[in-house]
């Protein structure tokens, strides 16, 4: 299957289950009264997970990771999140033309009208994937998961500039941190990612206060 058909099928899956992974502003931290997070589920994919020592990221290239590729219907993965996770937006020409609208940013539920002014954040940033197994991926792998719509999510370059390539030991949202923590882990696990130690223990002891 060649990799835009791929990526295709994981984006015409994803369409389904859209409204499961944006994260409303409206998210209390250590609650699940957005409805959102499964926390059971999240415990039991982060204990499939392999409890391994990160890979270095000294040969890490984010350029080996390509991003905001074609993914469907005229959409890049960039614009394809924009439009899927508008609470309102101006309609333009083009299926994928994205103008201004209303996003509220998942990390500290600052409201965006301009997209220009928001960042497309991996849910597991593409260095920490690098490190968790990524490293050995072939192309198509990585392309697949650097794309891939349903672990993305449109965030202020501010929120998203303070995680950067951070996990979840050394950094949580400032609200609907159980949603954050069931999304983050749902992509380790669909990805066959491992987790260290450390990354684990402090994942399994948030998701206990949720």
């Amino acid at each position: 299957m060649g990799l835009n058909k791929k990526l295709a099928t994981t984006v015409a899956a994803a369409l389904v289950a859209a409204g499961g992974w944006f994260v409303s502003g409206a998210d209390v931290p250590f609650s699940q009264s957005d409805g959102v997070a499964d926390v059971d589920q999240a415990r039991d994919q982060l204990a499939s997970l392999e409890v391994a020592p990160e890979h270095t990221t000294a040969d890490y290239d984010r350029d080996d990771w390509p991003h905001w590729e074609y993914v469907g219907d005229g959409c890049d993965a960039r614009e394809w999140v924009l439009r899927e996770s508008a609470e309102d937006m101006v309609r333009t020409k083009g299926a994928c033309t994205i103008g201004n609208g209303r996003w509220t940013s998942s990390y500290d539920g600052e409201v965006v009208t301009d997209p220009s002014d928001l960042d497309i954040d991996h849910m597991v940033p593409l260095a920490e994937a690098h490190a968790s197994g990524g490293h050995s991926w072939t192309e198509e792998r990585r392309t697949e998961f650097a794309n891939d719509v349903r672990f993305l999510l449109p965030v202020t370059a501010s929120s998203n500039r303070s995680k950067g390539d951070q996990d979840p030991a050394e950094w949580l949202p400032e609200q609907g941190i159980c949603t954050y923590l069931a999304q983050y882990v749902a992509t380790k696990a669909e990805y066959a990612l491992t987790v260290d130690q450390v990354e684990h223990d402090a994942i399994d002891r948030s998701l206990n206060r949720c």
